[in-house]
């Protein structure tokens, strides 16, 4: 296994606002935090679009599925992408991108438990699939991952960790509300946290 390259990492945390109105979140703004995370396109275009206008440091996260029907709408509206998945949508975004004069910083999400519902590539593709992704022009910043939910994630954010500097990356995007304190011991420096930030969803 590859050494930590860095001990003391503070990371920075994405309150994940799915499903919640916009004055449900208002406080939290209100109180300067930056980044937020949304899982769909069209309910971040409805609640976000004219927030950012006029706070322009918010930084917002897609941590959901991207369809490739949907990365015109995407790229207008998020400044992270948490959930490339596919040659096909690397190629959708590239193409993207470069009409609409935007380079969203991009993390390449891994399917480490190899479970069947949940998207992501697989951990042996990971080298070849960041240059080709290097090679269309997006600016691949880490890796995401979603562990399987009935096992210990430790194992899994240990792999994160070993993969991600085996890439050199930087930004790894892993730990949420029921296993963030894990996630931090494995270097991840983006928590998406939702109930314990915002309380449970209906």
């Amino acid at each position: 296994m590859l050494e930590l390259k860095e001990k003391n990492i503070i990371p920075k945390i994405i309150a994940v606002s799915k499903t919640f109105k916009i004055d449900h979140i208002l406080p939290l703004i209100e109180h300067g935090h930056l980044d937020f995370g949304e899982n769909k396109v069209q309910e971040a275009v409805e609640k976000w679009t004219d927030i950012k206008k006029y706070n322009k440091k918010i930084n917002l996260h897609l941590i959901g599925k991207l369809q490739t029907n949907k990365v015109k709408f995407a790229l207008k509206i998020f400044d992270f992408i948490h959930s490339l998945d596919s040659e096909k949508l690397a190629k959708k975004i590239a193409d993207e991108q470069i009409k609409l004069n935007v380079k969203p910083k991009i993390f390449i999400q891994i399917n480490l438990g190899e479970e069947s519902q949940k998207s992501g590539i697989n951990k042996e593709q990971l080298k070849d699939f960041y240059n080709f992704s290097k090679n269309l022009g997006l600016d691949i910043v880490g890796t995401m991952c979603i562990p399987p939910f009935e096992e210990d994630s430790s194992k899994f954010f240990s792999q994160m960790n070993y993969l991600n500097q085996k890439v050199d990356l930087k930004e790894l995007s892993m730990g949420m509300s029921s296993d963030y304190l894990t996630a931090v011991k494995f270097r991840s420096t983006y928590l998406r946290i939702g109930s314990n930030i915002f309380g449970k969803r209906t």
